[in-house]
């Protein structure tokens, strides 16, 4: 039996740290004010959003970040996980020195855009690809092609998986528990204001390692009419800190949407080339029909990817499917993903990467052993997180159902009060670089450990 975190201690110490990164952080505090004249909130994404005001960042270098308050620190956010190179890394540099004065933008196809193709063709095995600007883009594509190759509407995903912001896939995301539904018949909920519920019934929401259910929602809905296009689905893991597969479910996901008709989508916008060269494909060994590319793809330059079979990409080559967009294999962003997947993300850096995580992962469980934590360490190529539960968390009504949130919160606030910047909130997991060291992982663990002390004192 673990040991039980008295919830006012949590709400001590809570008080305590947001106090001392308030004192800490006046530089942020001034830019807000700056910012929020003209800048919606002050910031450029609603998840950038902090009360009373956002960290702003002024400078980044290999695995640390500095604040506008002159505070380094190690890096283990990472945008969201886009930055496993590491921030300025020279090759990519160098990469974008050569491209910008050749020209930055033409809305023509570059050599470097054959070059990544067929690079990610390589490492995925899927022989066809096309180019966005964004996750959220990349995954609204995936879904149209989907939908005009099998020529419906409907489309499937996990319950509580994000797969970008437009309309159709912001549904059954974060809620509360009470609003999940019966397991069989979870809700479709939108996330967020200012989405049309006609669009909100057109996607139906599955639990995350319980194919059995996923089979059978799917004969419900074609006995409705209303067979799904798809699936999307995260393969390599929930991100919800991280929840992996189990053994066995991407498999069975795979022959039940094949067996169906229906498109598989992984999206591996988060994980893609974070947690190994060829993502959850090279990982688990399945193949789905489309995947999704983002965030690590562009080196820290916004650009994303679509990968396909022969097959479903037909209704793009074709011209069926208008697969669009001005800056979509922008040179200097395509001059980027070249440099990372060729000079960047190679076999040593994934091997240096599966080192750290390692590392990291059984420091991170010796503590929670140490004081009886209620709570695991998990991780997978660069990603990783300590999930605060006392079990473990398979899918998204676990994860609310048993997450302690004001541990996870608490958490974020006692890292970055210490020189530790992580992703805010209770679903982020970290994410290393490959100018990580074990010097920067034996910092996240000693934090941890101080926080663990408190906790239990």
């Amino acid at each position: 039996m673990s040991t039980t975190i008295d919830p006012a201690r949590i709400a001590e110490l809570t008080a305590r740290e947001s106090a001392r990164l308030n004192e800490r952080t006046t530089g942020s505090r001034d830019m807000f004010e700056r910012a929020r004249v003209h800048l919606s909130g002050g910031v450029a994404s609603s998840y950038q959003l902090r009360d009373p005001w956002p960290i702003y960042l002024e400078k980044g270098s290999g695995p640390k970040v500095w604040d506008v308050d002159g505070t380094e620190m190690w890096d283990f956010h990472n945008g969201y996980g886009s930055m496993v190179q590491g921030h300025a890394h020279p090759a990519i540099g160098a990469a974008l020195a050569r491209r910008y004065p050749q020209g930055t933008h033409f809305a023509c196809p570059t050599e470097d855009d054959i070059w990544v193709a067929d690079e990610l063709a390589r490492r995925w095995g899927l022989p066809k690809w096309r180019y966005t600007n964004s996750g959220s883009e990349a995954t609204m594509d995936a879904i149209r092609i989907a939908r005009a190759f099998t020529g419906r509407d409907t489309v499937m995903k996990i319950f509580g998986s994000y797969h970008g912001h437009h309309d159709g896939v912001m549904v059954s995301i974060g809620v509360d528990y009470d609003r999940i539904g019966d397991r069989e018949n979870l809700a479709s909920l939108a996330y967020g204001a200012g989405i049309p519920q006609s669009v909100v019934e057109m996607t139906v929401a599955v639990p995350f390692n319980d194919a059995g259910a996923m089979e059978r929602r799917i004969e419900r809905l074609t006995a409705e009419g209303r067979k799904p296009a798809c699936v999307i689905m995260e393969a390599a893991m929930m991100n919800l800190g991280v929840v992996l597969p189990e053994p066995g479910y991407l498999e069975a996901v795979r022959e039940i949407t094949h067996r169906h008709g229906i498109v598989l989508i992984f999206d591996e916008v988060k994980t893609g080339l974070c947690i190994a060269a060829g993502g959850a494909v090279e990982k688990f060994g399945v193949l789905p029909d489309l995947v999704t590319l983002a965030k690590a793809l562009g080196g820290g330059l916004p650009t994303g990817g679509i990968g396909g079979t022969e097959e479903i990409m037909s209704v793009v080559e074709d011209g069926s499917v208008y697969q669009v967009g001005t800056y979509n294999g922008n040179p200097l962003t395509m001059a980027a993903a070249r440099a990372s997947l060729e000079e960047v993300l190679t076999p040593e850096a994934y091997a240096h990467l599966d080192r750290l995580n390692d590392r990291i992962v059984g420091g991170c469980q010796s503590v929670i052993d140490k004081y009886d934590l209620p709570g695991y360490a998990l991780g997978i190529g660069s990603k990783g997180c300590v999930t605060f539960a006392p079990e473990k968390v398979t899918d998204y009504e676990s994860f609310k159902a048993h997450q302690n949130g004001p541990l996870a919160d608490l958490a974020w606030l006692f890292n970055l009060n210490r020189g530790i910047f992580m992703t805010p909130g209770r679903e982020e997991e970290w994410t290393l670089s490959v100018t990580h060291t074990e010097e920067s992982v034996d910092a996240y663990v000693a934090v941890f450990d101080e926080l663990a002390e408190e906790l239990t004192a």
